[in-house]
């Protein structure tokens, strides 16, 4: 909602576009913007509104597109107090394209898109306003955010302080909240579901169902000849993250399978919105893509809760003790940092040696910095890959993430799970 508001502040503003797999709560947001902050919302969705996909798939004439809008609001509107809202974009080529057009002939209209299978449709070669738009990515829920929908303002404001020594006095409340985060995930119902009723088993429940409903979207819109594949590369995520050295491993997803066999798969997948992929770096120099190794790479999945789901982690080990941050090997805490820096738009990248024998879980650009950071699930804090790593490189910060408190060490800080992202923000 603060991104938004800052968009509609913005001087020379452009249509926005907000990309995000389904179910992650983009028409909410776009929907509540509109009843917060302006007078009119006129909202169109287009996968079931047959009369304004007739009218955008005409031509391009903005005056009477708007004409048509008005009629279909029932009211008349002006540009200054009113939010237009097109709802699954992609549906109608022409509608994104006619962005292009209200950027350039109605810049004074405020106008949110939104598509949870925009990714697919530009790969589709749908004509695109490049340079005609800004864009504004939604997941789930952070952590940050878990916290304000349990109703722990001061918690989460805490985190944002500043002041270490008393965010470690409450680290026993940080700690309850992120291991039921572990289990709940991000997806806002899953959330509302826990706040409400504290049932896990319905939130298990309701996060199958999300399972279900995005393997169902396979079938609808994946190629027919790519449908068994992208299957089986979703089926595989639990078991390439359980794995001690995380690398996408394509034997996984079927003996003597090769890369060239599920390339179009994993895209997808990516376009989805569903995975993220974290490329290896054979060296950390800045910018990091320039040392990119396309072909090695980890995957992730878009929500913690929903892997905890697909991996079938019962609700029983969230209430014994440490346990959850060990499961599958840490995946699940590694799944976390992964989903907390790709909400804040950092490019994932990870370090290993041509061996193996010495992997960073994550380096990270920022600013002038590169900056390795070490994921520790267990209490056992030994960081021997870290350590040499910054033998070798001498970076100016180096991290370990772990459930301990902070402290700051000679070669590195250790910076809690739960504070982490926080303390990325706060990094100049």
């Amino acid at each position: 909602m603060q991104e938004l508001i800052r968009w509609k502040d913005k001087k020379g503003r452009k249509p926005l576009i907000i990309n995000g797999a389904r179910q992650v709560g983009k028409t909410w947001l776009m929907k509540e913007f509109g009843k917060r902050y302006f007078s009119h919302c006129v909202y169109i969705g287009f996968d079931n509104n047959p009369r304004m996909r007739e009218v955008f798939e005409q031509d391009y004439d903005i005056p009477r597109i708007l004409s048509a809008l008005r009629v279909e609001y029932g009211a008349a509107f002006q540009a200054e107090d009113t939010l237009l809202i097109f709802d699954e974009v992609q549906e109608v080529p022409k509608a994104m394209t006619a962005l292009k057009y209200f950027c350039e002939e109605a810049p004074e209209y405020y106008i949110v898109a939104a598509g949870s299978l925009l990714g697919m449709a530009l790969h589709q070669g749908t004509s695109f306003p490049v340079g005609k738009v800004d864009f504004l990515r939604l997941g789930p829920l952070n952590y940050y955010e878990f916290l304000l929908a349990a109703g722990e303002g001061e918690l989460a404001k805490l985190l944002r302080s500043g002041d270490y020594a008393l965010v470690n006095s409450f680290r026993s409340k940080y700690i309850d909240y992120l291991r039921k985060y572990y289990y709940v995930g991000g997806m806002p119902e899953a959330v509302r579901c826990y706040m409400e009723t504290d049932d896990t088993k319905e939130v298990r429940r309701i996060q199958k169902n999300l399972l279900l409903y995005y393997e169902n979207d396979f079938s609808k819109h994946a190629p027919k000849e790519q449908l068994v594949r992208i299957q089986m590369v979703w089926n595989s995520i639990p078991a390439q993250l359980a794995k001690e050295n995380r690398k996408f491993i394509y034997g996984i997803v079927r003996e003597g399978a090769r890369a060239k066999d599920y390339e179009v798969a994993i895209q997808w997948l990516s376009d989805y919105g569903l995975i993220y992929k974290s490329f290896r770096v054979k060296k950390p120099g800045l910018p990091l893509i320039s040392y990119m190794e396309q072909t090695s790479f980890k995957m992730y999945m878009l929500d913690v809760g929903l892997l905890a789901a697909k991996g079938n982690l019962s609700a029983k080990t969230l209430l014994e003790g440490s346990r959850i941050f060990e499961e599958f090997k840490g995946a699940l805490t590694e799944q976390f940092i992964a989903q907390e820096l790709t909400q804040r738009g950092m490019e994932l990248y990870y370090y290993s040696t041509e061996n193996s024998s010495g992997e960073i879980d994550f380096v990270l650009q920022k600013e002038q910095y590169c900056i390795p950071v070490e994921v520790k699930a267990a209490e056992n804090l030994r960081a021997q890959s870290l350590k040499a790593y910054c033998g070798k490189y001498q970076p100016e910060l180096a991290i370990r993430t772990s459930a301990s408190d902070y402290r700051e060490e000679a070669w590195m800080v250790n910076v809690p799970l739960y504070l982490f992202a926080e303390y990325m923000d706060a990094v100049e």
